[in-house]
């Protein structure tokens, strides 16, 4: 796997290194020894689906809160997602700045995202599917996220969300929790 480090402290663009032959291919996608070696975390609590029916669905901003903050590796496994990260640990250089990358079928790319990263991702094209794996299970008590549309952040998504939840919709400003990260 090829490591590539985003400008966001922490967080890594993951290039599988396909092996081709006639049959198609063969990578890794998940390797303990090889996270180790770059000082990433390598526990691997869970492994999830999303899919998504149309173009222009938008999911996230999301985190869990502390003691539950995880590590993501997101991949998108059939179509595209544009798929987007933001520092919300305000002890951080880069706090409120983001970093986004076309994740796709095509380029096997993945991101790795660190705990104290709010996370979210917009489908480019219809009949989406995303895996990610996490460092905790998911804690339904502290489930949490942060607008999409946050100005604070001013993230240039590619596309206006078409669908989109209630929940991520309404979910609040950063300065309307100013302890984002660490207590909510």
């Amino acid at each position: 796997m090829i490591f590539k480090e985003t400008t966001l402290p922490g967080a890594y663009v993951i290039e599988p290194e396909k092996i081709n032959d006639h049959r198609g291919f063969f990578t890794r996608v998940w390797c303990k020894r090889e996270l180790e070696q770059h000082g990433l975390k390598s526990d691997l609590a869970q492994s999830n689906v999303g899919f998504s029916y149309r173009k222009g669905t938008l999911r996230g901003l999301h985190f869990q809160k502390l003691p539950h903050a995880e590590v993501k590796i997101v991949r998108c496994t059939r179509g595209a997602i544009f798929d987007v990260i933001v520092d919300i640990r305000p002890e951080s250089p880069a706090y409120k700045c983001w970093f986004g990358v076309e994740l796709s079928e095509d380029n096997s790319r993945m991101i790795y995202v660190p705990e104290g990263f709010a996370q979210g991702y917009i489908t480019l094209v219809d009949n989406t599917e995303m895996n990610y794996h996490t460092s905790e299970m998911f804690s339904p008590q502290a489930a949490s996220g942060v607008r999409y549309d946050d100005p604070a952040f001013g993230i240039e998504w590619p596309l206006v969300p078409t669908v989109i939840s209630e929940q991520d919709r309404n979910w609040p400003l950063i300065e309307q929790r100013r302890e984002a990260y660490t207590s909510i």
